[in-house]
């Protein structure tokens, strides 16, 4: 009886969270929704030390802090969100601590592709981004099963960098770029029409202009599947990018609650929200500059 009483209440509460989330996302809908936001995830491991808590504890907290605010995203509206969930630079962390994440992530992987899980009951499609043969044969494997499974999905779009940082991201971009122009070089040189350097071309007032631009550097970007971020959270007060997305967040907000972040909720969200919509004319006249 006491269970039953229990499963009641907390069907009450939930239906009167979603109708209080209605209400609030009808009203920040009246002004301009981003259509994409990233998030910097800082925090799990203070979290974990300050509760007290085994390791791995604030991870898993983590994770679901992380699930609430891709729900509320995808209410509000939002249609892409990219979160940051391993660098690179972490791979240089204890051993030990880098395979109980991967484990984690492994789980987690696992779980978004379920056919009753969240992924699917909002439509979202899931890309991984960044070098994705730094991961061992199993975390490889179940990224590439989800962004699979996920393909037909089209109403949202989930990017996780993993194994990522900016850095190695505009460099695999200049690699695959001078690589497409040499290819490009080496056809023409065969039909006996150039000599297999094309890095300079004349345009069509015969001056010599690069061969490679902006717009083929971003084809190659790995965060290519999104248009550039809207805002960026970072959780713990950090204002810091820490080599993410620093290629495509030179006209975006930065906010910086002072939470970790386990301890992300509902109105970080909605303050965030209101920021951007104060500064949208600002921002909207940079990103025309640019």
């Amino acid at each position: 009886m006491t269970k039953k009483i229990g499963d009641q209440a907390g069907k009450m509460f939930e239906y009167f969270g979603s109708f209080l989330r209605k209400c609030i996302f009808s009203v920040l809908s009246v002004g301009p929704v981003p259509d994409h936001i990233a998030f910097i995830m800082d925090g799990n491991r203070r979290y974990a030390k300050k509760r007290n808590l085994l390791d791995g504890a604030g991870h898993r907290s983590g994770y679901l802090a992380l699930m609430n605010m891709l729900k509320y995203c995808y209410e509000l509206g939002v249609k892409y969100a990219t979160i940051y969930a391993f660098s690179i630079d972490n791979f240089r962390r204890r051993p030990e601590e880098v395979q109980s994440t991967m484990q984690l992530i492994l789980e987690k992987i696992e779980d978004l592709i379920k056919e009753e899980s969240m992924v699917n009951q909002y439509g979202v499609r899931i890309y991984f981004l960044g070098s994705l043969k730094l991961l061992s044969k199993p975390v490889r494997l179940a990224a590439e099963r989800a962004m699979v499974a996920t393909s037909g999905n089209s109403k949202s779009v989930l990017s996780i960098c993993l194994a990522y940082t900016s850095s190695d991201e505009i460099l695999h971009a200049v690699q695959e770029c001078c690589g497409e122009k040499w290819d490009e070089g080496s056809a023409l040189e065969s039909k006996g029409a150039g000599n297999g350097l094309v890095f300079l071309k004349g345009n069509e007032n015969g001056k010599i202009k690069p061969s490679i631009v902006v717009k083929d550097l971003e084809k190659h970007m790995y965060a290519a599947v999104a248009p550039d971020p809207d805002i960026i959270i970072r959780t713990s007060g950090e204002t810091r990018l820490s080599n993410f997305l620093l290629w495509q967040s030179a006209n975006c907000l930065l906010y910086a609650p002072p939470i970790l972040w386990p301890e992300i909720g509902l109105w970080h969200l909605v303050w965030a929200v209101l920021d951007f919509q104060r500064n949208f004319s600002y921002l909207k006249e940079k990103t025309k500059l640019s």
